[in-house]
Parts: structure tokens; C-alpha cells; sequence
């Protein structure tokens, strides 16, 4: 069977590069760290590498309902445990009192600063304080050349993972039916609106599924698939449940609030 023909056709990188993993760690007999991977991708990696006995595959995001997670692929027989994912929690606080920091501001300056996404895990602001799960290679660097956001002064320094603030992140389940899992049919029925006004967001480049800009209103969601629509908010596909008796989909998904 063609392991490729379960996956859309803009996966195959990334399928071919689960394989390259397998192959690395079946062939030499070591561990390998993957950089953090948003749910699709985990998602993915988790279906291709599926009940292999030879293998163990284990995700840590820092927090328990981490959007983003980095992944260790092993042999079966090696001892995976939170130091053999090589990350370090970050911290930083700010002067709340004459600025508001946000998510796309912290992550804003990381990647100004020349970092790449794929180093990046969650990012939890509380108050006048901010934390951030990284890949160790980058801290060094990281620490040194961040040291400020919005215009307001910033000091990162590691802290311990018994640290880690509780994520401030809240997500409302809820349930619809809809005529088809299109990316302009689940816009309409998600946020409430005519499909005109949703396929308007997409021609516009305002839609990305799992971080990346879809322009094609003919797009097939599917379970794990998190959409993003600029100044309207995040939603993820949490579970397709199937047909009604009236030839609806049902769907579940979670609206961040």
C-alpha cells in the first residue's frame, strides 16, 4: 500500500523526512532529537512510525496541552526521559505597567533576532511575566540577542521546568454538522458568517491551516488541523465523527477564547 496516498500531497516533505529519521535511528542504532513540530506533523509522524516494536517515539511540549512539541525517536530498548528532548525553559519579565506584551510580539522578536520557528515551542505570558520553551542548542544565543520586546527591556534566564507558569490558554469544545469538510464551509459554519465573507478571507491570504496560508477554498480538513484567520482567532479540528441521518458531517472543534 502507498504510505503517501493517506497524506496530502504538500506533506510529502515532511513524510519523507519521518522516513529519513526511522531509517537513521533503525540503521545506527541511536536516539534522534526532532525539532518542535506543530499537532499536524506529530500527527503524522506518529501515524508513519505507528506500532513499529523496534521503535519508541515520545513527544514533550513543557506543558501538558502544548500546542508545539519536540520529539525523540528511539530504539525500543534506550531510556527516554525530559532531559533526552534537549529543551530549556526561558524566562523574562516586563514592565506591564506601561506595556502589554502579547504571543506574536514575544514570537516576533525571536525570529527577528534570526531564530527559527522550528527552535520555538509554546509561549506562555502571565502578568508581567514571560515563558517560553526552547531547543538548548539556541539558548546561548538566544539570551544574548533578545533583549527586547515592543520596545520594552527584557532579561531571559533558564529556570527550572518545575517552574513553568500554568498556560493561560483556553479552549471551548463545541459541535456542528456541515455539507462538507471544505476550508470555505467550515470557516462558515465555525465563526458564524456567509461563505462570500469566508472565501473573501481566503483570497486575501488571511486563513492558514497548521501555520501555513491556504488561498484555496476548496481545501479538505481533517482531524488535528488548526485554522487561523487574521483578526478573528484560532480554532482546531478536534474530531470528525461522521455522517448524520440527514448526510451532514458532524464535527467537534475547540475555539480558542
Amino acid at each position: 500500500m502507498d504510505l503517501y496516498q493517506h497524506f496530502r500531497k504538500e506533506e510529502y516533505p515532511f513524510i519523507d523526512q519521518v522516513l529519513s529519521w526511522r531509517d537513521h535511528v533503525t540503521n545506527r542504532y541511536e536516539s534522534k532529537v526532532i525539532d518542535f513540530l506543530h499537532p499536524r506533523e506529530q500527527r503524522i509522524f506518529d501515524t508513519i512510525i505507528g506500532n513499529d516494536e523496534d521503535l519508541q517515539l515520545k513527544f514533550f511540549g513543557g506543558w501538558e496541552q502544548a500546542e508545539r512539541k519536540r520529539a525523540v525517536l528511539a530504539p525500543f530498548y534506550d531510556e527516554v526521559n525530559t532531559d533526552s528532548f534537549e529543551v530549556v525553559l526561558l524566562q523574562a519579565t516586563f514592565p506591564q505597567k506601561f506595556v502589554s506584551i502579547e504571543h506574536p510580539d514575544v514570537l516576533g522578536s525571536f525570529l527577528s533576532a534570526g531564530i527559527k520557528r522550528k527552535k520555538i515551542g509554546d509561549i506562555v505570558i502571565y502578568e508581567d511575566t514571560i515563558q517560553i520553551l526552547v531547543a538548548e542548542d539556541i539558548t546561548t544565543y538566544l539570551i544574548a540577542n533578545v533583549t527586547s520586546i515592543k520596545k520594552a527591556g527584557v532579561l531571559f534566564e533558564r529556570v527550572p521546568l518545575t517552574k513553568r507558569l500554568p498556560s493561560q490558554d483556553k479552549w471551548q469544545e463545541r459541535t456542528t454538522t456541515c455539507a462538507s469538510l471544505r476550508l470555505d464551509v467550515l470557516i462558515k459554519e465555525i465563526y458564524q458568517m456567509s461563505r462570500q465573507q469566508a472565501l473573501n478571507l481566503i483570497k486575501k491570504g488571511y486563513v492558514k491551516v497548521n501555520f501555513q496560508t491556504i488561498d484555496q477554498q476548496a481545501f479538505l480538513l481533517e482531524d488535528e488541523d488548526l485554522i487561523s484567520i487574521r483578526g478573528k482567532g484560532r480554532t482546531r479540528i478536534k474530531e470528525i465523527q461522521g455522517r448524520t441521518k440527514k448526510d451532514k458531517i458532524r464535527i467537534t472543534f475547540e475555539k480558542l477564547l
